[in-house]
């Protein structure tokens, strides 16, 4: 069995390949994020086709690659959830059985506005489900004349607050945000994670978040394949929101993404340093600017975007690397509201030592991805984790 110095795990956030079977106990029956981007924009993503990414289902105008590189499968998550946390917690062994909380419909409790009010000493403007966009077009001239603080939520289960970068301030953002992830800890108000919204601009339709965003997770409730790596010595590498999704958990270097195309670049320049161990990767604008905003032909462009850095990875792969490139959930831009879709995800596994190549079927757990990479290090996982490896599969 082959084993390889180095894996990179490239997650397309939000890239799901169809619903799942219990898609419709999520209110997303007929999602399908890959399907619909491929029938309403088109795509010109020529190395995911020779990843066998068009062999894995069938995508209108990508017919399947002849001779596909590596391997494939399709994954379907075994936890209780679609959001980015739940995702690669799932991916790196963790089971999650208990959603994480939302607020959704109904806005923050009038209790845990009270205190952040008072914690922060600034009023709470906002305090409701919504688009980033949107909220910051409705409130933030408000909140550059008042000094208020824009609270708002969305389908995950998050407490964002935006701020202004001139006015408010990053420091002062990231104070308020520090103080409502303490509160937020309390079990009947906890959230997935506080994430702090930092803007520019000064009047409606010119407002642009800047990419100061800072993501405040909960920590994994135990260990992970990224723990279990870490303390074998092992260089455990992020790119892009990774560290928030962890909140450092596992890792031994973290590097902030300005983009999807930047965390590639990122990911190139690692690439082409000597180390021994995971390059975990995530991508994050398919799900922020795309998915959410519900906008195909944007999802379709950032695509073909990835596909072209995608193809000079490839490039530079040598026979010791072992490349994996998966998903966390859905997010069909075809489809109602702006929230995650319950969905499956494709898993692409190739290096250029590989001789054979085909289709794995289908898993029933993301958490394949964290045991591959463990088993290939030789690292057993930690207790009370999920998933086996497919690294015997790969010849």
């Amino acid at each position: 069995m082959k084993r390889y110095q180095r894996a990179f795990v490239i997650v397309i956030d939000s890239l799901g390949a169809g619903a799942m079977p219990d898609a419709g106990k999520f209110g997303d029956e007929g999602a399908d994020t890959l399907g619909h981007i491929a029938e309403t924009a088109g795509l010109r993503i020529p190395n995911l086709r020779r990843l066998g990414l068009a062999n894995l289902r069938p995508l209108h105008g990508l017919p399947p690659e002849g001779k596909p590189l590596g391997y494939r499968m399709l994954l379907e998550e075994a936890s209780n959830g679609k959001d980015t946390m739940t995702g690669h917690w799932e991916m790196m062994g963790l089971h999650i059985t208990e959603p994480f909380q939302t607020f959704t419909e109904t806005g923050f409790p009038p209790e845990l506005i009270a205190e952040l009010e008072r914690r922060t000493g600034r009023k709470v403007i906002g305090n409701k489900s919504a688009s980033g966009t949107e909220i910051l077009d409705e409130l933030g001239e408000e909140e550059i004349a008042s000094g208020h603080m824009i609270v708002y939520t969305s389908a995950d289960s998050v407490l964002q607050i935006c701020g202004n970068e001139e006015t408010f301030g990053l420091d002062e953002l990231y104070r308020c945000c520090e103080i409502a992830r303490e509160l937020t800890m309390k079990e009947e108000w906890r959230v997935g994670r506080v994430i702090a919204r930092p803007y520019l601009g000064r009047q409606r339709g010119a407002f642009k978040r800047t990419s100061n965003r800072h993501d405040y997770a909960l920590k994994p409730y135990g260990k992970t394949a990224l723990d279990a790596l870490k303390q074998a010595g092992l260089d455990v590498i992020s790119v892009g929101k990774i560290f928030d999704i962890f909140d450092g958990e596992g890792l031994t270097e973290s590097n902030k993404s300005k983009s999807s195309v930047h965390g590639m670049e990122q990911t190139l320049e690692i690439m082409g340093r000597d180390f021994r161990g995971l390059c975990f990767v995530n991508l994050v604008d398919f799900d922020a600017l795309w998915g959410h905003r519900r906008n195909p032909q944007g999802y379709a462009e950032e695509l073909e975007r990835f596909d072209e850095k995608l193809g000079v990875l490839l490039s530079r792969m040598t026979g010791d690397d072992l490349l994996l490139i998966t998903a966390d959930h859905g997010n069909d831009p075809t489809y109602k509201g702006t929230d995650h879709t319950r969905e499956r995800v494709p898993l692409l596994l190739y290096s250029p030592a590989m001789e054979g190549g085909g289709d794995l079927g289908a898993s029933d757990t993301f958490a394949v991805v964290g045991a591959t990479v463990a088993e290939n290090f030789g690292v057993p996982m930690p207790d009370g984790t999920i998933g086996h490896s497919l690294l015997g599969q790969l010849t």
